[in-house]
């Protein structure tokens, strides 16, 4: 079963795949929006002698088959964030994915990238009845990084999502959803405009210092380029040790219902997409054709479409039992790469290669910061901030980070099961 954003874009004329020699100033590993993010703040930057070379498809992994939400934060929650780094670079750091929405907004504009937006803002809803939750999250946003997150009532949220799982909720008004495959289409369709070469079905065998710069080997050609950037995420093998042993590949599963009509408002009253505050939170989104796309889960592994199908709809049988007869018409899984740290990991090597990987979990925005960042850089116009020195290209430690992460993924669910049934049993919730 292919994914609901496969089935629904017309791809362009394939970029060609590599052959023979060629020179350029920058060469970018991943065709998907690290990569292509990247090209796009060079090319806007006039550097245009620039390579993209993509193993699969433009798209291929998990720009194309995510959840499809843009908004601020990294996957590393906003209070370690703040422990982490102190004020000021906490504020910094986040500061930056917030001027990242932004420009995708600008983009789409610019370049009219037909993506489905829907600036229609996220709503974090409140799976346990504890209000301090919600509070101290909105006071940290405030009082922390200048965030204002609306407080939305239990009655108030329930008016918009039709559920009894939910206890009040926080609306995050600078936020939007889009289809994340046209909006990297669209990215790809400007690069190319601006004299970007892209090529498709083009791994890269081989990565070799040569003198001053390097060489970037495909089956069938190679690229000689002053600077390397490996963007290539959760599907990078065997090309550069040093960032594929940082990050870990981290499944996780989506789903499309069949076209509601007039029933999706039986369900969800709101143009906004959701997520929830557990730590194995659901996420979810109206589409424009009334399909409800559903999300959530990681994984160490793939699973086939028949089982992704069957676990989330279970999840949504949850939170919306009203809709106990819906038809799932699309279910797909997709490798994240996820660090250990959380946070992603941009910036270069000792050995002059630059880096921009480990988005897993809230990446939409963070990948385009990634792509300003290293354009900024290699550009010459201003070095990456030092605070992300602080999240470097830690090993993730293979086959036993992947079972750690599993073991923690697992814990945390039980620990979420066991703090609501503890709430039911009180009567509370």
């Amino acid at each position: 079963m292919e994914s609901f954003y496969e089935a629904t874009v017309t791809r362009p004329s394939a970029y060609a795949p590599l052959a023979g020699r060629h020179s350029v100033d920058v060469c970018i590993v991943g065709g998907g929006l690290a990569g292509l993010s990247t090209a796009l703040g060079l090319a806007e930057r006039g550097l245009a002698n620039v390579a993209v070379l993509e193993a699969k498809q433009v798209g291929f992994g998990a720009s194309g088959r995510n959840g499809g939400f843009v908004f601020g934060g990294y996957s590393l929650d906003c209070a370690d964030l703040l422990r982490t780094l102190g004020a000021a670079r906490a504020r910094e750091l986040y500061g930056l994915t917030v001027d990242a929405v932004n420009l995708m907004r600008a983009r789409i504009a610019r370049y009219r990238i037909d993506c489905d937006a829907t600036d229609a803002g996220v709503i974090l809803a409140n799976w346990f009845d504890e209000p301090a939750r919600l509070e101290t999250q909105r006071r940290l946003m405030r009082d922390s990084f200048g965030v204002h997150w609306e407080p939305l009532p239990a009655d108030q949220l329930a008016s918009q999502l039709k559920t009894r799982r939910y206890h009040g909720g926080l609306f995050e008004r600078n936020a939007f959803h889009f289809h994340p495959l046209k909006y990297v289409l669209g990215v790809a369709s400007a690069v190319a405009h601006a004299g970007v070469r892209i090529h498709e079905q083009s791994p890269v065998v081989r990565l070799q210092r040569d003198g001053a710069g390097f060489v970037v080997h495909t089956p069938h050609g190679a690229v000689d380029a002053r600077h390397v950037v490996m963007a290539g995420g959760g599907y990078a093998r065997n090309v550069y040790a040093k960032v594929e042993r940082a990050v870990l590949p981290i499944a996780t599963y989506v789903m499309a219902t069949e076209p509601l009509g007039t029933r999706l408002h039986e369900a969800i009253g709101t143009c906004a997409a959701v997520y929830d505050t557990r730590f194995a939170f659901d996420y979810y989104r109206p589409l424009p054709d009334t399909r409800i796309l559903w999300g959530g889960r990681i994984s160490v592994r793939d699973r086939a479409p028949e089982v992704i199908a069957r676990l989330l709809r279970r999840d949504l049988l949850k939170v919306y039992p009203q809709l106990h007869d819906v038809r799932v018409d699309y279910a797909w899984g997709g490798l994240m790469s996820y660090a250990r740290h959380k946070m992603p990991q941009i910036g270069r090597s000792a050995d002059g290669v630059w880096h921009a990987v480990g988005f897993g979990g809230h990446g939409m925005a963070p990948t385009t910061v990634s792509g300003e960042l290293l354009a900024a850089a290699i550009a010459g116009e201003r070095p990456v901030p030092e605070a992300f020195a602080t999240f470097g290209l830690t090993p993730a430690y293979g086959t036993l980070g992947l079972a750690a992460a599993q073991l923690t993924y697992t814990a945390m669910q039980t620990r979420d099961a066991l703090a609501a049934r503890r709430r039911r049993v009180r009567g509370v919730g």
